[in-house]
């Protein structure tokens, strides 16, 4: 019993229209990001090379050895499961405990962003659940760079 040709024309076609919204909010996603980098007085060009845009981040909003801490998190327990196998109880313990403390970090990190622009708790929130609204409100609204939060 084989797949029905209409079938995999409307799966094409679901592919093709799901491909060109990414791409289009991908460009909206950069052109924001190259904003908000401007305005925080770094070259916007910084926010599309991956990791070193969180570096940055966490530099004009932060601190940089926080960035560390978060990369060193992320990586430590695929490290360890390297090292002490998949199936190890430590491991996995290990492995909840840093992605709870990378949850953490991250929510402070986009605390320390909202900070940086001058808003609150209020616009933190909008960050974490409304992402995309308000780094376009951030990026294009009146919101000023003031500097690193303390």
């Amino acid at each position: 019993m084989g797949i029905d040709e209409n079938v995999l024309v409307a799966l094409g076609g679901l592919l093709l229209v799901i491909g060109i919204i990414s791409l289009i909010w991908l460009v909206i996603w950069i052109v924001a990001n190259w904003q908000i980098f401007k305005k925080a007085g770094e070259p916007g060009w910084k926010c599309i090379i991956p990791y070193y845009n969180t570096y940055t981040q966490f530099g004009f909003t932060w601190n940089t050895n926080m960035f560390w801490v978060y990369l060193g998190l992320s990586l430590m327990p695929t490290i360890l499961q390297f090292l002490l196998g998949r199936d190890n109880a430590f491991v996995a313990l290990i492995s909840f405990v840093f992605g709870i403390a990378l949850i953490v970090i991250g929510v402070m990190a986009i605390h320390k962003l909202s900070k940086a622009f001058g808003h609150g708790v209020g616009f933190t929130l909008g960050l974490i659940f409304l992402n995309p609204i308000f780094v376009l409100i951030l990026a294009f609204g009146s919101s000023e760079y003031q500097g690193i939060p303390d």
